[in-house]
Formats: C-alpha cells, sequence, structure tokens
C-alpha cells in the first residue's frame, strides 16, 4: 500500500550507570540489621543486575520490552521501602541520570526514584514503537501485531503522564520528554498510528466508502490532536521541525482521505452538490499543508500526490455531471457538517501489567512510620465497612419484621398452594410421623396387653409351685404325724408369698393404668388423627378467592403485591453484593506501597484513598431510602389484598389449626411417654417375678430332697430301726441357720433372711414409701432384700430374646442365674420354646441400672404418669 511504512518510531532514553547495591544494602544494615542485610542479599543482586542491563542494548524490542516491565515492577517494590532523596535517612547515596530522548545533549540527575520510573515508562512506550513499526502491514498477523502494539505505547505514554509526570515535575529539573505535555502528545500520536492500522485494514478489506471515511477521519482528528500539542510551548521549541510537518501533513492526508471516500458514498446517492464541497475541501487541506511539508519521507509525499489526484479527478467528474445533469448548487465548505468520525482503537490500560503486587524484593521490608500509618488507615477502612455492614443488617432485619407483621410471603403462597407449616412445628409434626404416629398405638397398646398376660402367667405358675409343695408337705404330715418334724412350708415361706401378693398388686394397678391409656387413646383420637395426614399441609386451612367478585381485579392486586415483593428481594440482593463489595475493596485496598514513598502527613492521601468508598456508601443509602418507600407501598397493596381475600379468617382459622396441631402433639406424646413407661415397669416386673420363681423353684427342689431322705428315715424308725445320735426315735430336722448332723448332709431350703439367691441382684427394685397395698409398687428383691434386679429397661417396641433353659425339672433353668422363661400367651406344645419380643441385656457383675420411672412424663394427664410408683 501507498501508506506502508510511513510512520514514526520513538528512540529511547539514553541513561549512565548508577550502583544500587551498595546504598540499598548500608540502608537496609543501618535501619534493619545486618541479617537483615544478609538475608536480602539475592535481591539486592538481582536489582543490580537489572540496572546493570538497562544500561546495554538488548538483544531485541521484545527483550527490551520485558526488561523494561520487570525493572518498573521492581522500582515499584523498591519505592515502598527506600526512600530515595536528599535527607540524611534516606537513599541518598542514588542519582539518577536520564538524557532528553529528542534532545540528547539535555539530560536530568535527581535523587528521586520518579525520575526512573518515569523514564523507564517513557522507554517501554518506545520500544513498544519500535516493535509496532518493524511489523510486516502487508499481513494480516502484521497488521494486528503493529496496531496492538501502537495502542501499548499509547497506554504507556498516558500511565507516564497519569502517574510519574507530575512527580518529577514536582521534584524539579526534569527533561521537556517527560512532562505531562510531551506525554500526552506522544499518547494521541501513537492512536493515529494504531487507528491508520486500522484504516489500511478497512480499505484492504474492501469495506464501504462510508466506513473507510469513518477511520480515516479518527485517524486524521488523532493527528490533528497531536499536531496542536506540536505546536504549542513548550513543545513547539523542542521537537524538529520534520516532526511537526510529519504530524501536519498527516492531518491533512487522512482528513482529505476522509473527504475522498464520503465524496464516494455521496456519489452513489446522487448527492453531487455535496461531493463537490468535500473533494474541494479535501484539496484545499492538502494544498496548505503541503507548503509546509518540508524534510518528510518521501513516500509520505507520494502517498499525498496521489491522494491529490485521486481528488481532482473526482471532482472534474462531478462538477461535469452536475452542470449537464443535476444543475445543483454546491455549498460553502464552512456550512459542512463535520464528517462523522468512528474511533476504533484506545490506550492499553497498563495498571495490571506494571501491577507489582506479585513481586517478591525485599517484602520483609516494612518501615514503622508506614506500619503504623497503615494500621490507622485500616482502622478508618474497618471504621467505614463496619457502619455500612449494620445499616445492611438493620436494613434486612426491618424488611423481615415488616414481612412477618404483614403474614407476607406465607399469604401468598397459602393463596397457592404452596403454604408450609412454621419450621418448629413442622419439625414436631415430622418427629410424631416418624414414629409412626397415632396409628402406631394400637400396635403398642396390644405390647402392653401381651406384657401383662406374660406377667399374669409367670405370676400362678410361680403361686402353683409353693401350692404344690405346700400340699404334699401337709399330705406327708398328716400321713407321718408327729414323726413329720420338718417346719411347715407356710412358715419358710412367708417372705415369698409376701412378695407375690405385692406382685399381684402390682399387676391389678397397672391393669387399671392400662385401661386409662387406652380410654386416652379412643377419647382423643379424632384429635390426633390429623397427625397421620401426609403431607400434612393437605389438613390446614387453604386461602381461597373470594367467592363473589365485584370488579375482577383480585389477579391484579396478587400481581402488583407480587411483583414489590420481587423488587424487595432484589433491594435484598443488592445489599448483600454491596457488603460483598466493600469486604472485596478492603480486601485489595494496599496502600502501603503509597504510605512508605510519602513524607510527611499522611492526611491528604487518607482523604483520597478513602474517597474511594463513598460510591457504595451512597449506593447503600439509596438502596436503604428505596426499601422504606418499598415497604411502604407493599402495605398498602397488602392491606387491600387482606380486604378482598378475607385473610383475617384464614389467619383465624390458621392459627386455629396450629393450635389444634399442638394440642395433638402433645396428647401423642403423652400417651406414647405412658405406654413407654408401661412397657418398660412390665419387663422389669417380669423380671423381677422371674427372680422370685427361680427361688422357690429353688426351694421346692430342695424340699423335696428333704422329703425323700425323711420318708427313708420315717420309714427305718417305724420298722424298728433308729440311728438318731441321742439314741432317740425320730428324725431331727435342722432349722434354719443350723448345721446338719456331721454323719449326714441334709440340703436345707434357702433361709430368705440368710441365703440370697446366686443371681440376687444388688439394687433396690424400689424403697417403698407407703404401705405395698397403695398404687402400682414395684417388686421387692429376694427375700426382703434391698436390692434392685440386675436389667436394662429395654426401649419400647425392642424384642426380648433370652437362653431357654434346657433339661430341668418344673420347668426351671438348669443354673441359678438365669433371668426365667418366657409364657406367651398363646398354646404352645410341649417341649416348645417360645421366642419373647422384649429382651433385657444382662447386667454387668457390680452395675447398678437407673430405676425404670427416673423420666418423668413431659406431658402429665393425671398429675404425673398412669403407672403410679
Amino acid at each position: 500500500m501507498a501508506v506502508n511504512n510511513v510512520m514514526l518510531a520513538i528512540h529511547e532514553k539514553k541513561t549512565t550507570s548508577v550502583d544500587l547495591y551498595r546504598p540499598l544494602r548500608q540502608h537496609i544494615s543501618f535501619h534493619y540489621s545486618e541479617r537483615e542485610a544478609q538475608n536480602l542479599e539475592d535481591d539486592l543482586q538481582t536489582v543490580r543486575q537489572m540496572r546493570s542491563d538497562l544500561e546495554r542494548p538488548a538483544d531485541s524490542p521484545e527483550a527490551r520490552r520485558d526488561l523494561l516491565l520487570s525493572y518498573f515492577r521492581a522500582l515499584c517494590s523498591m519505592e515502598s521501602r527506600f526512600p530515595f532523596s536528599p535527607e540524611r535517612d534516606h537513599v541518598s547515596a542514588v542519582s539518577f541520570t536520564w538524557h532528553d530522548a529528542f534532545k540528547s545533549n539535555k539530560k536530568a540527575t535527581l535523587q528521586n526514584i520518579h525520575l526512573e520510573k518515569a523514564a523507564v515508562l517513557f522507554n517501554l512506550g518506545a520500544v513498544h514503537s519500535q516493535i509496532a513499526l518493524a511489523a510486516d502491514r502487508t499481513v494480516a498477523n502484521g497488521l494486528k501485531q503493529a496496531c496492538n502494539s501502537f495502542q501499548a505505547s499509547a497506554g504507556a505514554f498516558a500511565f507516564m503522564r497519569d502517574n510519574e509526570a507530575g512527580k518529577v515535575a514536582a521534584a524539579g529539573g526534569a527533561t521537556l520528554d517527560l512532562t505531562g505535555e510531551c506525554a500526552g502528545m506522544l499518547e494521541k500520536l501513537m492512536l493515529a498510528q494504531a487507528q491508520e492500522c486500522f484504516f489500511e485494514k478497512v480499505i484492504a478489506d474492501g469495506k464501504p466508502p462510508g466506513l473507510c471515511s469513518k477511520v480515516s477521519r479518527q485517524v486524521g482528528l488523532y493527528y490533528e490532536e497531536a499536531y496542536a500539542a506540536l505546536n504549542v510551548q513548550p513543545l513547539n521549541q523542542h521537537f524538529d521541525r520534520t516532526w511537526i510537518s510529519h504530524v501536519q501533513l498527516k492531518a491533512a492526508q487522512f482528513y482529505s482521505e476522509a473527504c475522498y471516500r464520503s465524496g464516494l458514498e455521496l456519489h452513489e446517492k446522487e448527492e453531487i452538490a455535496e461531493e463537490i464541497a468535500r473533494l474541494r475541501s479535501g484539496i484545499t487541506a492538502l494544498s496548505d499543508a503541503k507548503k509546509s511539508s518540508k524534510g518528510v519521507a518521501a513516500p509520505l509525499l507520494d502517498a499525498v500526490t496521489k491522494l491529490e489526484a485521486n481528488l481532482n479527478r473526482n471532482l472534474e467528474r462531478a462538477m461535469k455531471e452536475n452542470d449537464r445533469v443535476y444543475l445543483m448548487r454546491v455549498p460553502a465548505a464552512s456550512s459542512l457538517s463535520p464528517l462523522p468520525s468512528a474511533s476504533l482503537v484506545k490506550p492499553t490500560p497498563m495498571n495490571d501489567i506494571l501491577d507489582a503486587s506479585s513481586v517478591k524484593l525485599f517484602t520483609t521490608l516494612v518501615p514503622d512510620t508506614s506500619a503504623k500509618a497503615l494500621s490507622r488507615y485500616t482502622e478508618m477502612v474497618d471504621d467505614i465497612i463496619r457502619t455500612q455492614a449494620e445499616k445492611l443488617q438493620q436494613g434486612s432485619e426491618i424488611t423481615r419484621v415488616k414481612l412477618k407483621e404483614m403474614d407476607l410471603p406465607d399469604s401468598i403462597l397459602a393463596l397457592e398452594g404452596n403454604f408450609t407449616l412454621p419450621l418448629d412445628l413442622k419439625e414436631d409434626v415430622e418427629a410424631v410421623q416418624i414414629v409412626g404416629g397415632p396409628s402406631s398405638l394400637e400396635a403398642e397398646l396390644q405390647q402392653l396387653r401381651d406384657l401383662r398376660r406374660v406377667n399374669q402367667e409367670l405370676l400362678v405358675q410361680t403361686e402353683e409351685l409353693l401350692q404344690k409343695e405346700a400340699r404334699e408337705d401337709a399330705q406327708f404330715r398328716s400321713q407321718f404325724g408327729t414323726r413329720w418334724t420338718r417346719p411347715q412350708s407356710s412358715t419358710l415361706t412367708k417372705n415369698l408369698q409376701d412378695r407375690l401378693s405385692r406382685f399381684a398388686g402390682n399387676l391389678k394397678q397397672a391393669t387399671e393404668s392400662d385401661a386409662r391409656i387406652e380410654r386416652a387413646v379412643r377419647e382423643h383420637s379424632a384429635l390426633m388423627s390429623i397427625l397421620d395426614c401426609r403431607p400434612i399441609e393437605s389438613a390446614l386451612p387453604s386461602l381461597a378467592r373470594p367467592i363473589m367478585s365485584l370488579d375482577g381485579n383480585e389477579d391484579a392486586i396478587v400481581g402488583a403485591l407480587k411483583q414489590s415483593l420481587r423488587q424487595l428481594e432484589t433491594l435484598g440482593a443488592q445489599r448483600a453484593g454491596l457488603e460483598d463489595m466493600l469486604k472485596e475493596m478492603k480486601r485489595k485496598d494496599d496502600i502501603l506501597p503509597k504510605l512508605m514513598a510519602t513524607t510527611g502527613s499522611h492526611e491528604d492521601l487518607f482523604r483520597k484513598e478513602i474517597a474511594k468508598y463513598d460510591p457504595v456508601c451512597v449506593e447503600i443509602s439509596q438502596n436503604i431510602d428505596a426499601q422504606e418507600q418499598l415497604l411502604l407501598q407493599i402495605q398498602a397493596q397488602n392491606d387491600h389484598f387482606a380486604a378482598i381475600f378475607n385473610l383475617e379468617d384464614y389467619r383465624a382459622s390458621r392459627e386455629k389449626s396450629y393450635k389444634q396441631l399442638t394440642a395433638a402433639i402433645a396428647k401423642f406424646r403423652e400417651i406414647k411417654d405412658n405406654i413407654n413407661e408401661g412397657l418398660k415397669f412390665y419387663v422389669t416386673l417380669q423380671d423381677a417375678i422371674t427372680n422370685v420363681k427361680q427361688q422357690c423353684s429353688d426351694f421346692v427342689m430342695t424340699r423335696n430332697i428333704q422329703c425323700r431322705e425323711m420318708i427313708e428315715d420315717v420309714q427305718r424308725q417305724m420298722a424298728g430301726l433308729n440311728f438318731s445320735a441321742d439314741g432317740k426315735s425320730g428324725y431331727n430336722y435342722p432349722t434354719p441357720g443350723q448345721q446338719s448332723h456331721p454323719q449326714r448332709t441334709i440340703p436345707q431350703p434357702p433361709d430368705p433372711q440368710t441365703s440370697p439367691h446366686p443371681s440376687r441382684p444388688q439394687t433396690p427394685y424400689y424403697q417403698p414409701t407407703e404401705q405395698p397395698t397403695a398404687g402400682y409398687a414395684q417388686p421387692h428383691s429376694t427375700y426382703g432384700s434391698s436390692t434392685q434386679p440386675s436389667y436394662h429397661a429395654p426401649p419400647a417396641g425392642s424384642h426380648y430374646q433370652p437362653q431357654q433353659p434346657v433339661g430341668h425339672e418344673y420347668g426351671q433353668p438348669a443354673y441359678p442365674g438365669w433371668r426365667g422363661p418366657y409364657y406367651n400367651a398363646h398354646a404352645q406344645q410341649p417341649g416348645s420354646h417360645p421366642q419373647p419380643p422384649y429382651t433385657i441385656p444382662p447386667q454387668q457383675p457390680g452395675s447398678h441400672p437407673p430405676p425404670p420411672y427416673s423420666i418423668p412424663s413431659p406431658y402429665p394427664p393425671h398429675q404425673g404418669s398412669y403407672y403410679k410408683h
């Protein structure tokens, strides 16, 4: 293309050698410690090497660019930790010297790191311009690379102008190329050349003349801005005249190019008069610019000459057509509207590229003054965030309370059939349903009946054992008369009989308690039936539409209320986002580098930095105000909604249902607890009766052995044989506690007072506080001992599976420690062993289980549980 390579690149600034190593190391050693200086040796060497590489030419523009970026980040890290200035306590032995890029005989030397940073940024922009100029713009990739590099160059100059130029100027003595005016001019020049790359692309792609005109016009505008900066103080005497002529001619060229492309579009639209005016304006601009084009590059002059020829040719054609066909009046150039433009480029943002937060140089160095100032600033930020967070939380709490008062959005959900119970009540209902609900009570009542029948059968069997032995003893006493000298059974079994009597009283009272439970289940079944509904919401009243509609606007009322609630929800989400935004701003708010680079008071810096939180605080206030207005609107809408849908009656019926549910839950728990208490009681009583039955069995077995031996003695006496030790006839039966004849040992029945059963429990079943006949007393332990049986009361619904006895007369256990059989109410085949449903886990020796009634019922129906102690 004719315009290829007719662009400008910037030369780098030159510098002199600087030794950073020694001054920095001395500063660290003096202000921190020698050990710290030794620890930072690698960082010091890295900085020394970077500065040394900067002073030598690079192998390629790309390598130079990377070096400049790394060194600038290192300077940012150093700036936050080392104060470079002539002051005594600062790093005063380092002076930076840089020559002007456009007048190398001028230079600046300052003990200020901002001169170094500004010069590095200038060179970064210059290197990017060199990379762009070296790209092959005849191919698509080269054209793209050139465009991006020119924009990066503009970004570097813009960053220098905004961040470092003012600081260098404040230090005094800087060269003109580092001023804000020069940086701004170079930024516009680089943008013009980046836009020019886009113009080359749209021409190569054959885009419509209208688009080409807009792109070209923007190229001209950027060049015009650069030319304007070059034409005024202080730059007009600083740059070479060929630079100024080049920029001036470029501005005219692309203005005329825009006129030429616009003329092509106008010609297609047959707007000949304006076409003529545009072409004349372009020709005039080129003619004026060519008058001062001395020293410009020949390719640029060739391109301008070619463009001028095209303009003249099209102008001649348009004028002929107008004279012969259109006869339109050509407007004056001053009356024409400005040509439209389209900017397709912008400076590359350099904040992220030049961010030094990831640089790990000198990270252990933090001056005390900076640390204290940072702490104070952090407190200020924390105070802002705390205050704003409280406002946000208060706003959310106000919303929650107001909506609760208006019963929203529950009433809307109830209208749509999506209403749910309050969480605590729903959890209570679910807990009842998990254990089976009211429908499961009948099965548990049946368990009570079965256990009661088992205990009654055990008691009858035990009594029959004693009665049978007593009848046999009475029969032999009647048969042998005075020769039958052993004690009567009633004398030895008095304590056992007393206990069996108490057990019978216990069972009688338990039967009455069971009847009260069953009566309570029947009486409250209707109340508790609601708990069997699944889902429970199906048993609750619903909010229905009015039967008769006066104006038919119910849907509109509901829709407006729902829309307001959605807006309120949106405001709540915005508050959450604003709070997160504040926290994220604080997380990223690192002013330590600025603090360490600032001398004197930090108040101005604090005010500037704190101000960045102001927009978020304003948004929070606006959110709270908007919520207040919206809540007033919702209140009015809800009042209308409540009147239309008779909300008061619905709320009353709903509260009634809640109370019914609460009462049903309480009654269910009360009955459930009493059933569980009864189940535990029967299991405990069964254990106690089984213990007594075992003792009775042992007693009967011992008496039978004595009986057989006494019969033999009596029969020998009757035959005239007397083997008594004292020479008298008859049998001397030892009383409880006495020793038998040494020649013969006759087993004695167990003495209830002195011979406890081997399985005798060691803790009391029950310590009576009244007469045994009163209430439902728990059984005493063996022979009046005050120990409780070894058992663990099972939970309701468990299944008792004890080991069954093997081969023992009277159906008794083969060893005295066995808990006793379970007698099923159903008929059993001889030799069969029923499997009981309730298990009492074996008690470990020495352990003491808690009493079976230590847990009071939380819902006492009759001033306590049904089962009385």
